[in-house]
Parts: C-alpha cells; sequence; structure tokens
C-alpha cells in the first residue's frame, strides 16, 4: 500500500473525539480510514471514492487490517453519495485531489487522484453541507496557496474555521500545505499552529514524531 505524507498528516491530526460515524471522501488506498479506526475503536467508517482501481487496493487493505468489521469501501463519487445519501456523519475527512493547472497525465487513474476535474473545492463542500451533522466536523488537507479559495468557499456554505495547522517541510522552506478543521459552529476564535516535517533531510522534526509515532514502526 502507498503511503503519502499528506495522507498520514490528515489521518493523524484530524479530531476524532465523539466522532461515531466518519465518511473519508476519496479514500484512495484506504489510508486515512485504517488511521482513523486505530484512533477511534468505535467508530463506522465509510470510505469512498470514484477510481475503481483505488477501490479494490482499498477494500484488500482493510480485509487484511484488524478493522474489517468498522470500515466499508464504495466505488462512487462523492457528488452521486451527497444526492442519494439521507443520513449525516460526525466527520467528514477528505485528502482530495489539487492539481488544477498541471497537464492531465496520460493515466487516467493518476489523473483521477491528481486533478480537480472530479472533485472541485466546491463539490466538495457542497457535499460536506449536506453530509455533515450540526456538531460534525470537516478535516483536509490541501496546498496554503489554495488557502483563500477554500476560505472563500466555506463561509458561502456557512461553514467555519476552528483549527488551522500550516504544513512546512524543512525550518527555513516555505510552508506547502495546510491542515484545516471546520464545522457548522461560530466558536471562538480559531486555534492556529505550525508544524515542521523535518529538521533536516530524513531528520524528522520532534513535533512531526509527537504526531505519527503511533503509525510508524521506527522513529
Amino acid at each position: 500500500m502507498k503511503v503519502g505524507t499528506d495522507g498520514v498528516l490528515l489521518g493523524a491530526w484530524t479530531n476524532i473525539e465523539n466522532a461515531q460515524r466518519i465518511i473519508d471522501i476519496g479514500t484512495g488506498t484506504g489510508l486515512i480510514s485504517l488511521m482513523l479506526a486505530q484512533r477511534n475503536r468505535q467508530a463506522k467508517i465509510l470510505g469512498i471514492d470514484i477510481d475503481e482501481s483505488a477501490v479494490l487496493q482499498a477494500k484488500e487493505n482493510i480485509e487484511n487490517s484488524p478493522f474489517s468489521n468498522r470500515i466499508a469501501i464504495e466505488n462512487i463519487s462523492v457528488q452521486a453519495f451527497a444526492d442519494s445519501y439521507n443520513d449525516v456523519f460526525d466527520l467528514i475527512v477528505s485528502n482530495p485531489p489539487f492539481f488544477t493547472d498541471s497537464l492531465p497525465s496520460p493515466r487516467r487513474t493518476r489523473t483521477l487522484a491528481r486533478h480537480t476535474e472530479t472533485l472541485s473545492l466546491t463539490s466538495l463542500f457542497d457535499a460536506a453541507t449536506c453530509l455533515l451533522s450540526e456538531k460534525g466536523i470537516l478535516s483536509i488537507i490541501y496546498p496554503i496557496d489554495r488557502l483563500r479559495e477554500i476560505l472563500d468557499c466555506v463561509e458561502k456554505q456557512s461553514l467555519f474555521l476552528q483549527r488551522q495547522t500550516t504544513v512546512y517541510p524543512t525550518p527555513n522552506a516555505r510552508p506547502k500545505r495546510v491542515l484545516l478543521e471546520f464545522s457548522r459552529q461560530n466558536k471562538s476564535m480559531p486555534v492556529y499552529d505550525e508544524l515542521v516535517i523535518e529538521i533536516e533531510r530524513h531528520q524528522y522534526s520532534d513535533m512531526f514524531q509527537k504526531l505519527v509515532k503511533d503509525f510508524y514502526l521506527k522513529f
């Protein structure tokens, strides 16, 4: 199973407290669903993805895990799912496609995973508005240069920022990703913080190790 840093960050960072029903939008190989199942021993988790080959891989990974009785995988787009599903989730999590300007890959599956042609920001937040419970949260990771666009989208959907973690590859590098948590509740001021992944090449920071230590065999 291919493991990406974005997915690991989101799976470890996401607030799973009080989440009994979780949906992982664009589940890919099922990594985030598995991480959330490990962190929350009661939650029922549904992973959905439009890519049939990814769904087959996710199902295999789930079946070979200790959490197979609590995770289901479906081959469906989030748009179709939101239109047909009549219940809500305590937690919506997504590591969505985000390459909007680069040329599409000759391999269709790679294009589906990396480009917003199948899951735009608008589609994601439209679905979240339909599927999120009154006290539920939406947790995503995205390139930081899309932050303003994201905040504009959620404002139109009456969702409110609760947490924002800016992710730096190294201490002196520009930030590349941002972890974001939203809810329907307009509470107090959002919590802002930062995360550095590596102090130098292959030397992970203490904060990164602390966040993901439960998911790596060697640290």
